[in-house]
């Protein structure tokens, strides 16, 4: 093909995207569909359909520029009935392409699966985002049978972690060639630089290090573990939480029992890239797998990171980063991975260097637009339609 013929294939009007959503209510994966909405802007136009009608408070993310209606019919999910399909089939073949989100929206992808060839309809992408993986299906059926039968149909099913990959070659069967990994992205140059501690409200600085804790997933028994991994460097370290005010009183109750300072939990912050970097060290304590994105944050802004060894951790630190992820319980391993870093500027700033390095190989969003925007062009033949 030459380069014209190329061009001309990649012109033309916008890609004509039809979603599929169980809700688009704000979560890591809207706010992900948002941004890729606003960053491809006219090259798309998009119609988004929920199987629960009127949870559709991420609207207000996309940009009001860009193409976009909110469908109300037809119905699907559950409570759709058995026409549903048909329904829907009738619906997609408008469409160039059909992006499917979720348990939520599997109607869809078994809607491809029974009338793709059929009806010829256009192309679909499923993506999975780690929620809902143990549902139960139609007639108590396990949802793993459906996403079985199911999403051979689809073109690619997409994961952003590695351990989702695994879930859907393991537990689903799927091919691994049939499976996209794609991180969500952030905009690592914002993260970087420098910042002062008075941009965290209420944080004095006193001198000692700043260790920024995110623990929205940890148990109780790990705030404990933190408390107890901090009191020996009281005098060297200033704990803030930077995602659980409401743990603010407990906290502080447990840590004056181990004669720690109350720990600082503000009420509300800042966006995260205009406070990272005024921490010295940053902690990730998780139970289950974690939303990745405050991880990807914290390398962005050149910090160095002590986490529990859960989901994809260890394999999203740089090398040098990684004996400092411990095993979920293990209060010698955290505390003395604290007081490592916290003992040497040199260490510090040598993982904070290739973490950041790292984060922009890895985890900035211009590679995510791309990865995506490749994926969805090639789909429908138009490569460069969203580039």
């Amino acid at each position: 093909m030459t380069v014209r013929e190329r061009a001309a294939r990649d012109e033309g009007p916008p890609l004509a995207i039809l979603q599929l959503h169980g809700r688009f209510d704000g979560s890591a994966k809207d706010r992900r569909v948002a941004r890729l909405m606003n960053h491809w802007g006219s090259k798309a136009r998009h119609d988004l359909l929920l199987a629960d009608p009127g949870t559709d408070a991420a609207r207000t993310l996309i940009d009001p520029t860009v193409p976009m209606r909110i469908l109300s019919e037809p119905p699907f999910g559950p409570d759709g009935g058995p026409g549903r399909f048909i329904a829907l089939a009738q619906l997609m073949r408008g469409y160039d392409l059909v992006l499917s989100f979720g348990w939520g929206a599997i109607d869809g992808v078994i809607t491809q699966r029974l009338f793709g060839l059929l009806m010829g309809l256009p192309p679909l992408i499923h993506h999975e985002d780690g929620t809902d993986l143990e549902v139960v299906g139609p007639l108590g059926l396990g949802g793993d049978l459906y996403r079985r039968y199911s999403l051979s149909a689809a073109r690619a099913l997409v994961v952003p972690t590695g351990r989702l990959a695994h879930v859907a070659i393991d537990q689903w069967h799927e091919v691994a060639t049939h499976v996209k990994q794609i991180p969500d992205g952030i905009d690592v140059a914002a993260y970087a630089g420098t910042r002062l501690p008075s941009e965290i409200p209420g944080l004095v600085d006193d001198g000692r290090l700043i260790v920024g804790a995110s623990v929205e997933d940890a148990s109780p028994a790990m705030l404990d573990q933190l408390l107890r991994a901090v009191v020996p460097l009281k005098d060297k370290l200033r704990l803030v939480i930077l995602d659980a005010p409401q743990e603010r009183a407990i906290l502080t109750a447990r840590a004056a029992a181990l004669g720690l300072d109350g720990p600082l939990a503000p009420e509300a912050l800042p966006r995260p890239q205009d406070y990272l970097a005024a921490l010295d060290i940053f902690v990730l304590l998780a139970q289950a797998e974690p939303d990745p994105r405050p991880l990807a944050e914290a390398m962005a802004a050149g910090l160095p990171i002590v986490a529990t060894d859960t989901g994809d951790i260890a394999d999203m630190f740089a090398a040098a980063n990684r004996p400092q992820v411990v095993k979920a319980g293990d209060d010698a391993a955290l505390a003395a991975a604290l007081a490592r870093i916290a003992a040497d500027g040199s260490l510090r700033a040598q993982l904070g260097a290739a973490n950041q390095r790292r984060a922009l190989q890895c985890f900035d969003e211009s590679v995510m637009f791309e990865l995506y925007a490749r994926l969805y062009g090639g789909a429908v033949g138009r490569e460069g339609a969203l580039l």
